[in-house]
């Protein structure tokens, strides 16, 4: 036996004899007590290796055995103790950042050192990881894509259900009966960190400027219809999309970070959402960015129809879950005015004509804009501390079919009114705050107050649409506000914990929890409300 292992020694290159040998026999890992030398490995692409040739920067055969002692051993592998588990170090872990090399910045075949965190390309000879793990004395590394543990530069794989929590962290998953037990469990998660934390409500890092995107997320992500279709990857895996379409990475990227903020097995209690941000940035073509305050109302519209498009879904017949959830019908009513310089009887005569007369067109929308009334331009010195408010119904009036308002373009001014002809499960309110012209943005301070639940809607439709809609009582689930000035203010949202039923504030990575009558007082910009259905109506009632 010892004759033809050396034979075999001797008959390889010149660089892999002198690797192997200066490898030497004190190296751990090895099995009873024979040298390391006369272990054959892997090698790459450039010498001859004896198991099977493959490039080194695509992706290993995991499943091919190594030889040893100049034969076969399928195990080998697979069977093997690692003396190097109780360096792996999970308080540097962190899945949240984009899956590329920290030295070649390739995102193939990316390993992750679990004793420093770091990012690395492959696992042959030559490769990152290998290179890092005899400079540095690391040895367990976790290929991103596979999910499979290794230990370097032995390059074996290891398999021991310890190891589960790390690849739950990276990738979560859910099962139909956990989806459907969200919203009834009020039970806190402990993190490694040991900090506490109800899944779901988790902080968000504010990377640079990216608040305004995280408030949105955050509101999304309570929705549980969107939620539990974002959290079972089948529902959206195998959507075919035109060859080269980036738009459906924004889908992978929000299930993604869906999964992670509902994650009851979290390392830490915050999540960080660079990889969903990085794919909102080049699928907007930098209209959203990371590094400079945007408008949540721009962003939330945004985002809400590159999901639906990238989901297969088109302007009017194909739909999604997006508009299954958010969306509604209206009529438009548009009559066209005479320019207000016209003598009164040229107006007369042109109110006759078929251009002037009002026409009245059926549209959809996700979210209703709200106007507020204008604010005070001039106080005096009692009148400083005055914030003007204004209640919830009154704005709302503009759905009502009678509200008439003037819209004014470069050219032509028009009237226009509104009525709801279909009310969706979860309804969006932007309120209008800021007004842009060429100079200046400015913001209207003005409070709305609303309450909190039991908002009926039914006189905004007409007689014949609320004989078909039996429940249009709904209640608030999230709202985000906008503090500080236009260009410069922060973003901070107000959730809903269906499991718990109490109200929480998150700003960033803050989150705290809040008395429903404080979030009237704030400066509300975009709210979700969700419908009652009978079986809550009837709940409700007997409370």
């Amino acid at each position: 036996m010892s004759g033809r292992v050396k034979r075999e020694r001797d008959s390889r290159p010149l660089s892999v004899r002198s690797s192997l040998s200066s490898r030497g026999p004190q190296e751990p890992g090895g099995e009873g007590g024979a040298p390391r030398g006369l272990r054959v490995k892997r090698e790459p692409a450039d010498e001859e290796p004896r198991v099977k040739q493959e490039p080194l920067d695509e992706e290993d055969d995991d499943d091919e055995p190594t030889v040893k002692y100049g034969r076969f051993d399928p195990e080998d592998r697979r069977s093997r103790h690692c003396p190097y588990l109780d360096t792996i170090n999970k308080s540097v872990l962190d899945f949240d950042f984009e899956k590329l090399c920290s030295i070649s910045l390739s995102h193939i075949n990316v390993y992750a050192c679990l004793v420093c965190g770091k990012y690395f390309q492959g696992r042959g000879l030559k490769s990152h990881a290998y290179i890092h793990s005899v400079q540095f004395s690391h040895h367990v590394f976790l290929n991103l894509h596979t999910l499979k543990f290794y230990c370097l530069p032995d390059n074996y794989e290891i398999i021991d259900s310890s190891l589960e929590d790390i690849t739950y962290v990276l990738k979560p998953t859910f099962t139909k009966q956990h989806i459907s037990n969200l919203d009834k469990q009020a039970k806190l998660s402990r993190a490694y960190d040991g900090t506490t934390y109800l899944p779901g409500i988790v902080g968000l890092n504010n990377i640079k400027a990216n608040d305004y995107a995280n408030a949105i997320l955050q509101a999304l992500s309570n929705v549980p219809p969107l939620r539990n279709y974002f959290l079972e990857e089948e529902n959206y895996k195998n959507i075919k999309r035109p060859p080269g379409d980036i738009m459906f990475l924004l889908v992978q990227r929000f299930g993604e970070l869906m999964r992670k903020l509902w994650n009851p097995r979290n390392f830490k209690a915050h999540v960080s959402p660079h990889e969903m941000l990085q794919a909102v940035v080049l699928c907007s073509k930098k209209n959203f960015q990371i590094t400079k305050q945007g408008d949540g109302v721009d962003f939330l519209s945004w985002f809400l129809n590159a999901l639906h498009s990238a989901l297969g879904g088109t302007k009017k017949k194909k739909k999604t879950i997006v508009t299954d959830v958010f969306q509604g019908s209206m009529r438009i009513f548009t009559k066209k005015l005479p320019h207000p310089d016209l003598p009164a009887e040229e107006k007369e005569q042109l109110l006759q004509n078929d251009e002037y007369q009002e026409k009245m067109v059926e549209s959809t929308f996700m979210y209703l804009t709200l106007d507020l009334p204008t604010a005070p331009l001039y106080k005096d010195e009692k009148e400083q501390l005055i914030i003007p408010q204004v209640p919830l119904f009154n704005i709302l009036a503009k759905f009502n079919g009678i509200t008439e308002k003037e819209y004014k373009t470069y050219k032509e001014n028009f009237l226009k009114r509104f009525q709801l002809t279909k009310l969706p499960p979860y309804l969006i309110f932007c309120i209008k705050r800021f007004t842009k012209n060429n100079f200046f943005v400015e913001k209207n301070p003005t409070i709305v107050n609303f309450p909190i639940t039991n908002v009926d809607l039914r006189e905004y439709l007409s007689e014949e649409v609320q004989a078909v809609h039996k429940n249009t009582t709904y209640d608030l689930i999230a709202n985000i506000v906008h503090d500080g000035k236009p260009t410069e203010g922060a973003y901070r949202i107000h959730v809903l914990h269906h499991g718990t039923g109490k109200w929480y504030e998150l700003q960033d990575l803050q989150v705290t929890d809040i008395l429903p009558q404080m979030i009237t007082l704030s400066e509300a910009y975009i709210q979700i409300w969700k419908r009652r259905d009978s079986k809550e109506e009837t709940n409700q009632q007997g409370a």
